[in-house]
């Protein structure tokens, strides 16, 4: 029986892996620009649930569009966006 127990446990475990892998992840972050001088509060979907990780993805697309990342406020999943669209106004998943 614990056998059986231990095999059900792994099959379990290895088809939740796909699952987990593929949740969306989401970076809330300060930004600036300096002409003229701008602060911004965005989200941003990454591809990492890691803050380090976001924090090197956002600093470079926001990069892109002449912005500097002050700071990575946080990273969630989907659970998070909602009470986060509010504050970020047109920097919600803008970039």
């Amino acid at each position: 029986m614990t056998r059986f127990i231990a095999s059900l446990t792994l099959v379990l475990a290895t088809l939740a892996l796909p699952v987990s892998a593929q949740a969306a992840c989401y970076a809330d972050y300060k930004a600036k620009r300096d002409q003229p001088y701008e602060l911004h509060y965005g989200v941003m979907q990454v591809s990492a649930c890691d803050k380090g990780a976001a924090a090197n993805e956002v600093r470079a697309r926001l990069a892109q569009a002449g912005w500097v990342l002050l700071n990575v406020v946080s990273v969630f999943d989907d659970g998070g966006l909602a009470g986060r669209k509010a504050n970020a106004g047109p920097y919600y998943l803008r970039f």
